[in-house]
């Protein structure tokens, strides 16, 4: 599933509002999510494996593998291709299935869209959506789309600015205002466009990426929970799955066709292409290939990259998030508006939770760390046995290490650092208003200023609308407690200073309820109104929450300068260890997927992962009426048993069989990202919607093997079954051509 509840990154190390603000765009913010940006590195290139920019598709022999399709047919910039029926849909893929701009994902990237808009009295989450005319779509709040246009390569263009640049911090800082240069000239040479950067190589290679931007995107058919989300999180992640994760948006465009913010008269969007559907699907051994936009990858790091994950950043993150599951679902019990407010957050965190349990299982059994661990003696022996290399990079491996041991030692306290402001929206918001007031003190031009301070109350009234008294006390309350438990010399002055009279757990609850009472952060009306306010006279509103998180910043700006230097001897050091990899292997190796668009293919393949199981590649809706008897998060949806039972299946039960199949499994190479992603068999036709991967390949992040590393999809005959006979939505199959 996607990993939206960090971006991203997906690391989740968010220092975005404590470290590196100055120096590199949003994307790039925050240390830690910074080292995990230098740190993408790349890996060896096996015969199943690989998530394929787009610029190396050419070089694959796709035929002798099973497409009939030629490379000009998958990506062709001066034409048409399957491409351009590809779009990220927010922090997912999907794909456009009409001319109409209709758009299938999965059923958990519109969740969030579905949760905003839901209410006591119209409860989409539970019930679901259908629009049965274009007027009724509804907007999806917080989604847009991205279609990749075209890239260049503007590696050249970025380093010459620091070719005489030697010292780490500064050069990183080069390189991130030459990004911002160059983005900034293709926008304004491009305004239908938006222009991206993205760092493919680490301090090697970047890549500039053109992107159609949809910004009105709508609901047009969601199904229940209990068949989008059947086996909730027990299912998650897991193998065999019964989920019709899937759902249908629509994209929307002004009349005359250019790209518009959500407004009545805006009409469905016309793609370039769009995909065909099989309703016949695949079977056991068939060949299949995903396009899409995996988030992040770390295939090829030190093995003390993964020394730090595997001790510091899963563990703690995925305490932290089941503990703040585990408070609100105990919050919203007695609250039916509370329990759908917080339920697209829930959702994301239990995700993130759950897939990083996975990769701490995946990394103890495999002894993934060890074996990285053996692999960097060898390199380590390899630049020794080399003059030219020992002259080189002799010291390439205890530089690496020294700077991991400074992450270690300082992990606790960045880690915390990371989760303060997500775990609290008054938090957020608080922040938010400040750096209103340090960005837009820099704006000169008024139609500039507009511009911005309306981008920051979008921004705060997503925050505002979402905040919740009792969850922010709970959870904000956890973060304090946990802050005063850290070792000496990683303190956060913040809590030492402010919280120093409180002794008990109580006295903290207290005081972030009388902080609230006072802050302006709870009258919407007076915190829009100070949006844009200077950040001098912000601290004399003498506000206690505003004042906590200057407090907060204060001492990030003071650990800004050691961050900035640790990451730009990290890039440099990131940067020469893979080039002494590739000397060594002698292999031709691919970046680490990046969220840019990326090819993936193998086969429908079962799997075994201990003695005398095996699972084979397909699910059945007999399978779920099975699960149901379970109850709980397997209740099934009273059509789907009627029409089980009286044997409804149309033409999408195969010849001589009395069932549907509903999810398929295949050897791919995906991650986060890659959800809702279409499955298309070797002619490119629509066969399924990617969403999961099996518990065992939650560590594809780190390593692929075929052995273990499986990905899940919905089968696209279950998709159209559901959509007809559930919902009685035919009109949809009749606009995708079914």
């Amino acid at each position: 599933m996607n990993q939206s509840c960090q971006e991203p990154l997906y690391l989740l190390l968010k220092l975005r509002h404590c470290m590196m603000k100055a120096i590199i765009k949003a994307r790039f913010l925050g240390f830690i999510a910074l080292v995990g940006l230098i740190l993408t590195g790349f890996y060896r290139v096996l015969p199943d494996e690989g998530m394929y920019p787009m610029s190396e598709i050419s070089k694959l022999d796709l035929k002798k593998a099973g497409m009939r399709l030629t490379s000009e047919e998958l990506f062709n910039p001066g034409g048409v291709s399957i491409a351009d029926a590809l779009v990220r849909v927010g922090g997912c893929t999907g794909s456009f299935v009409s001319s109409e701009g209709l758009i299938v994902t999965n059923h958990h990237c519109a969740f969030g869209a579905v949760q905003a808009s839901s209410s006591v009295e119209n409860d989409y989450i539970e019930d679901g959506f259908l629009a049965r005319r274009q007027e009724e779509e509804i907007e999806a709040k917080g989604i847009t789309c991205k279609i990749t246009q075209s890239y260049s390569d503007v590696s050249d263009l970025v380093l010459s600015a620091v070719q005489n640049e030697s010292d780490p911090a500064a050069r990183l800082s080069i390189i991130a205002k030459r990004i911002k240069e160059i983005e900034t000239s293709e926008n304004e040479q491009n305004p239908g466009l938006s222009c991206e950067v993205s760092e493919m190589f680490a301090g090697r290679t970047y890549v500039l990426f053109r992107y159609q931007i949809i910004r009105d995107v709508r609901l047009v058919y969601v199904p229940p929970r209990n068949i989008g989300e059947f086996g909730g999180e027990a299912d998650n992640w897991e193998w065999p799955r019964h989920t019709g994760d899937f759902s249908f948006l629509r994209a929307y465009v002004s009349p005359d066709g250019k790209p518009a913010p959500y407004n009545p008269n805006n009409v469905p969007f016309k793609p370039k292409k769009h995909l065909q559907v099989n309703p016949e699907g695949v079977k056991e051994g068939d060949f299949v290939f995903i396009l899409g936009y995996p988030g992040r990858t770390f295939r090829n790091q030190p093995a003390r990259f993964l020394a730090y994950q595997e001790k510091y950043q899963l563990p703690y993150i995925a305490d932290l998030f089941e503990s703040q599951i585990q408070t609100m679902k105990e919050l919203g019990k007695q609250d039916r508006a509370l329990e759908i407010r917080v339920a697209s957050r829930i959702k994301s965190l239990a995700n993130v939770s759950k897939n990083y349990r996975g990769k701490l299982e995946g990394l103890k059994e495999l002894q993934l760390t060890n074996q990285r661990i053996r692999e960097d003696e060898e390199l380590g022996r390899f630049i020794q046995q080399d003059p030219d290399l020992s002259s080189r990079f002799g010291s390439l491996m205890k530089n690496i290490d020294q700077v991991f041991d400074e992450m270690d030692r300082t992990a606790p306290l960045n880690l915390w650092m990371s989760q303060i402001y997500s775990s609290a929206g008054i938090l957020s918001a608080s922040s938010l208003l400040i750096d209103a007031g340090e960005k837009l003190s820099k704006t000169t031009s008024p139609e500039e200023y507009e511009k911005v301070r309306k981008q920051f109350v979008l921004r705060m009234r997503s925050y505002l609308t979402e905040m919740d008294e009792s969850v922010d006390l709970k959870l904000l309350t956890r973060m304090v407690m946990d802050a005063r438990k850290l070792p000496a010399g990683l303190k956060v002055q913040a809590i030492e200073g402010m919280f120093k009279s409180c002794k008990t757990e109580a006295d903290v609850q207290n005081k972030l309820v009388a902080w609230r009472k006072k802050s302006i952060m709870v009258r919407p009306a007076v915190a829009y109104a100070s949006i844009g306010m200077p950040v001098d006279s912000l601290r004399l509103l003498k506000d206690p929450l505003l004042q906590f998180v200057f407090a907060l910043k204060e001492q990030a700006d003071l650990m800004r300068p050691g961050a900035q230097a640790m990451a730009g001897k990290l890039n440099q050091l990131l940067a020469a260890y893979v080039e002494v990899k590739m000397k060594q292997t002698q292999t031709q190796f691919i970046p680490d997927a990046n969220a840019t668009l990326r090819l993936t293919y193998g086969y429908i393949k079962g799997y075994s992962v201990q003695d005398a199981v095996h699972y084979q590649p397909e699910t059945w809706l007999s399978g779920m009426i099975e699960k149901s008897a379970l109850g709980g998060d397997y209740t099934l949806h009273p059509k789907i048993k009627s029409l089980f039972e009286s044997k409804v299946f149309g033409n999408f039960a195969p010849k001589g069989k009395s069932d549907i199949p509903l999810a398929i499994l295949y050897n791919t190479d995906t991650s986060g990202g890659n959800s809702g992603s279409p499955v298309m068999d070797a002619d490119g036709k629509l066969i399924g919607i990617n969403f999961d991967r099996a518990y065992p390949a939650t560590i594809n992040d780190y390593a692929w093997n075929d052995r273990y590393s499986r990905s899940i999809g919905v089968d696209i005959r279950f998709v159209l079954w559901v959509t007809q006979y559930v919902s009685g939505a035919d009109f949809l199959l009749k606009e995708m051509g079914v």
